[in-house]
C-alpha cells in the first residue's frame, strides 16, 4: 500500500517542511518530499488541507484509558486501553502499572511480552511505577502494595520478561544503588519517583543509572525549610543535573502552568517529555477507575478522601494543546516532547519519533486551533476521537 501525504506543514527534525509531502509504503516512511506533486502508482492520497503534521505521540507514562485499566493485565485490558488513547493521538505507548503485587506484575508483562510480538499495538515496554517507593511519598499508590527493594524479585521479574523496558523507584531506599545498576545492566530505564529525596541520594542514584524522574513536581519533595535552616529538595537536585530528563503530566492541573513553563525552560525540549499519567477513566464516558478510592473532581482524578491527587483523565492530544494554548510553547516544541524525547528515553528513536526516511508512519494532524483532527499509526489511518 502506498500513500502520499500533501498539503501539509510538516515537522521534520530539521523544522518545518511548507508544501512538503510524506511517501508511506506499508508501515513505514518511504520518503519525505519537498513538492506536493502526486507521486506515480500512489494508491491513496491524503490531503492534509493546511494541517500541522507532526510525529505520533509517544506516551510513557499512562495507566489506563477507555474505562481499562493496564492492572487488569489481559490482553483485552490492554487493547482497548491503547485504541482509547490511539484515538487520541498516542501512537506508541508504554502501559504502566501503578505498584503492584509481584503476581500482577508477572501477569502483566507476559500480556505485554505477547502484544509486543505485534508492532501494530504500538508497545514500547512496559512501565513499572513501584512498588519501591517511600510511604511519606506514597500519593495515590496504594500504600499497602508499597514494599522494600527486594533483588530476588526485580531480577527474577527482568530476567523472565523482555517487555519490562522502565522501573521506577525511590533512590533513598536501601538496596537502590543495586537496583539501578542491575537495570542499567540490562537496558531498563531506572527513573526516580515517589521519593523524598535528598540532593545526595539523587547523585547516588545517577552515578548507579537513574537517569529519569517521574512526573516531576509530583510526589517528590522541592525547596524547604527544616528548623531554621532552608533545604534543596528532589526537584532542584534534579533541576541541577543535566543528565537526568524530566517528565511532566501535561494536563495543566497536577503541575501549574508557570512550573510547567520553568521545566521546559530549564531542561529544554530535548530533556523533558509530556506523559498524561492517565486512569482508566481516560478517553472514556466511564467514572470508574481501577482503584475505588478514585473519584473524579474539577477535571482530575483524585482520592475520595481529598488526601492526594491522583492520575489524570487526559489524552495526549489534550497535552499538546494545554502546553501550546495555555503554557505559550511553540508547536515543534511542544510536538517533540511528546514523540522526539520519549523516544529517546525509552530507546526507540531508531524507529520513531520523528518523521523521516525508514521510521514508523506514525503522524498526527493538528489544525490551527491545536485541535486533532488526524491519526495515522504504522501506516494506518485511525478514526479520531
Amino acid at each position: 500500500m502506498l500513500t502520499q501525504i500533501i498539503n501539509g506543514k510538516i515537522l521534520t527534525p530539521q523544522g518545518w517542511l511548507n508544501d512538503g509531502s510524506i511517501v508511506i509504503e506499508d508501515s513505514k516512511i518511504r520518503d519525505v518530499l519537498n513538492n506536493n506533486r502526486p507521486i506515480a502508482g500512489a494508491d491513496k492520497i491524503i490531503d492534509a488541507k493546511g494541517a500541522y503534521v507532526v510525529p505520533g505521540a509517544i506516551d510513557i507514562h499512562v495507566h489506563g484509558g477507555g474505562g481499562r485499566d493496564f492492572m487488569e493485565t489481559t490482553e483485552e485490558a490492554f487493547l482497548e486501553a491503547i485504541a482509547a488513547h490511539r484515538r487520541h493521538g498516542t501512537t506508541a505507548i508504554a502501559p504502566t502499572l501503578s505498584s503492584s503485587t509481584n503476581k500482577m506484575i508477572d501477569d502483566a508483562a507476559a500480556t505485554c511480552d505477547r502484544l509486543m510480538a505485534d508492532p501494530e499495538n504500538g508497545i514500547i515496554g512496559l512501565h513499572l511505577e513501584g512498588p519501591y517507593f517511600n510511604p511519606k511519598k506514597a500519593g495515590a499508590q496504594m500504600p499497602e502494595i508499597i514494599r522494600a527493594i527486594n533483588p530476588d524479585e526485580y531480577r527474577d521479574l527482568v530476567e523472565r520478561h523482555n517487555s519490562i523496558r522502565r522501573w521506577d523507584a525511590a533512590p533513598e531506599l536501601a538496596g537502590s544503588e543495586e537496583f539501578g545498576q542491575y537495570l542499567r545492566s540490562k537496558g531498563v530505564v531506572a527513573s526516580l519517583g515517589h521519593t523524598a529525596a535528598t540532593p545526595e541520594d539523587v547523585d547516588r542514584a545517577y552515578k548507579s543509572g537513574f537517569n529519569h524522574a517521574t512526573h516531576f513536581y509530583n510526589a517528590m519533595t522541592q525547596y524547604h525549610k527544616e528548623g531554621i535552616y532552608s533545604h534543596a529538595g528532589t526537584v532542584e537536585a534534579v533541576y541541577d543535573n543535566d543528565g537526568i530528563t524530566v517528565e511532566v503530566i501535561g494536563d495543566g492541573i497536577h503541575v501549574p502552568i508557570r512550573a510547567l513553563r520553568m521545566a521546559y525552560k530549564f531542561k529544554g525540549v530535548e530533556r523533558m517529555a509530556f506523559i498524561t499519567d492517565a486512569l482508566a477513566v481516560a478517553a472514556s464516558d466511564s467514572t470508574k477507575a481501577f482503584d475505588e478510592r478514585v473519584t473524579i473532581e474539577n477535571g482530575v482524578c483524585i482520592l475520595s478522601d481529598h488526601s492526594a491527587i491522583a492520575g489524570s483523565i487526559a489524552t495526549m492530544d489534550r497535552v499538546i494543546k494545554v502546553a501550546v494554548t495555555q503554557a505559550g510553547i511553540p508547536l515543534e516544541d511542544a510536538a517533540r516532547m511528546a514523540s522526539e524525547t520519549p523516544a529517546k528515553i525509552m530507546g526507540v528513536y531508531d524507529r520513531k519519533g520523528s518523521i523521516e526516511r525508514g521510521k514508523d508512519a506514525d503522524i498526527i494532524f493538528f489544525d490551527k486551533d491545536i485541535n486533532l483532527t488526524g491519526v495515522i499509526q504504522m501506516g494506518r489511518e485511525i478514526e479520531t476521537a
